[in-house]
């Protein structure tokens, strides 16, 4: 049986943990190079896998299984963006 984290596509993956830094849509948009559709499609993939209701529930669902450590379990072969590595304290600073 796989956990509910391991149904996710990597770019669900990339998506959530950007939820759980504190991006909005439109930038997590922006760094993928997508639209805020496409983001909000992805966005309820995740939620239906996991079982949350909200970016809320999402944040605490990533900070509760490890948060940062989350994001850099992603699948062989995929990198995550820029944006992941440095954290969103980081950028907003």
């Amino acid at each position: 049986m796989t956990s509910p984290r391991e149904q996710l596509s990597p770019k669900e993956i990339i998506v959530a943990t950007m939820v759980w830094e504190g991006l909005t849509n439109p930038q997590i948009a922006v760094i993928l190079g997508s639209t805020e559709q496409v983001v909000k499609n992805q966005l309820r993939g995740v939620f239906d896998k996991l079982g949350v209701w909200s970016r809320l529930e999402l944040a605490i669902y990533i900070a509760s299984r490890g948060g940062a450590d989350w994001a850099r379990t992603l699948q062989a072969g995929e990198v995550a963006p820029p944006a992941m590595a440095t954290g969103f304290a980081a950028r907003s600073a």
